[in-house]
């Protein structure tokens, strides 16, 4: 089985208790909840005068956080993408699935398939063949693969407002590449929406309110690729979001040669970069690219984040990086 080690972590504070409020005035102690979600380990902290309304905002992020995972999460059978996927069809999908597919399939284009949400085939197939005694370890013989890829293509994917239709025999679809994007911005505009505008939400990727309670400018550590517990760069963040795909966040094998990033043009997992990060005002936008840069071509890199602006893209190969500016 593919392994992942993940720890997902909020923290907000009412923006009236800044520097200032924290030196007239005992600062209130947080309301902290620690636990899992996401799949993963995740902690949660808020701060505010009033613990009662604290909790009740921990409460509600950690529902809707559920609840959006109840619709794209691929690990429970009974979410709306698992029984799309299944059945090969929804009609009436929830608002929330239509647009994140729909940003999901402009992408797609966008990068001439690079980005494909229906890729899901191939994940599949590499699953199956790794999880067996014994796995070759050249990965699935090229005839399973190529059976995998005759039911990808973003293409025949039919998506309206009131029905979703996968016309591929076989297909099914993943949102994995931009769903933890979209649940991180959902969850940061609830705790703005109530006041909050210091805050740090990391839900797989990381999206940045204001500054932290001290006055300073959130600073996030990028992973070494090579040593995924040791930081390679740090960014500083403010009012924006930050991504990284790297083929070291899922192995399929011990051996580290087959990971989640698969290009569709070949049907192998997509081996340009140790990991590429991306920095965009929303951590849909830059979860989603992340991904994308990680298979597209690196000619073709400019002009994709040229229709995306503003974005930083920074590369990271052996121990070199290098940064494109949209």
């Amino acid at each position: 089985m593919p392994q992942r080690r993940r720890f997902l972590a909020i923290a907000a504070t009412w923006s009236a208790l800044g520097p200032a409020a924290a030196m007239a005035a005992p600062a209130p102690q947080p309301v902290v909840w620690k636990g899992v979600t996401l799949g993963a380990l995740a902690s949660m902290s808020i701060v505010h005068p009033d613990r009662a309304h604290a909790q009740a905002l921990l409460t509600r992020s950690l529902a809707e956080i559920e609840r959006l995972e109840g619709i794209f999460s691929l690990y429970r059978p009974d979410s709306v993408l698992s029984r799309l996927n299944a059945a090969g069809r929804l009609d009436a999908p929830p608002a929330e699935l239509v647009e994140l597919l729909s940003f999901s399939l402009a992408l797609a284009r966008a990068t001439d398939g690079a980005f494909d949400p229906s890729v899901q085939p191939l994940f599949k197939t590499y699953l199956e063949h790794f999880s067996q005694p014994g796995a070759a370890p050249a990965g699935p013989p090229p005839a399973r693969i190529k059976r995998a890829l005759a039911s990808v293509g973003f293409a025949d994917v039919e998506l309206d407002s009131d029905h979703v239709r996968l016309h591929r025999p076989g297909a099914a679809l993943t949102l994995n590449g931009v769903a933890q994007g979209y649940i991180t911005d959902r969850v940061a505009d609830l705790l703005r929406d109530r006041g909050f505008d210091q805050v740090m939400v990391e839900l797989g990727e990381i999206r940045a309110l204001g500054d932290r309670p001290d006055g300073q400018t959130w600073q996030v550590g990028i992973a070494d690729p090579d040593e995924p517990s040791a930081i390679r760069m740090t960014i500083p963040l403010r009012e924006t979001s930050l991504a990284t795909s790297g083929g070291y966040g899922t192995w399929f094998d011990r051996a580290h040669r087959h990971h989640h990033l698969f290009d569709p043009a070949t049907g192998h997992s997509a081996s340009r970069y140790a990991a590429v990060s991306v920095i965009a005002p929303r951590a849909m936008r830059a979860d989603a690219l992340s991904t994308a840069l990680s298979i597209l071509p690196p000619e073709k890199t400019r002009g994709v984040l040229s229709k995306f602006p503003p974005v930083v893209a920074h590369f990271f190969n052996d121990k070199n990086v290098f940064t494109i500016n949209s």
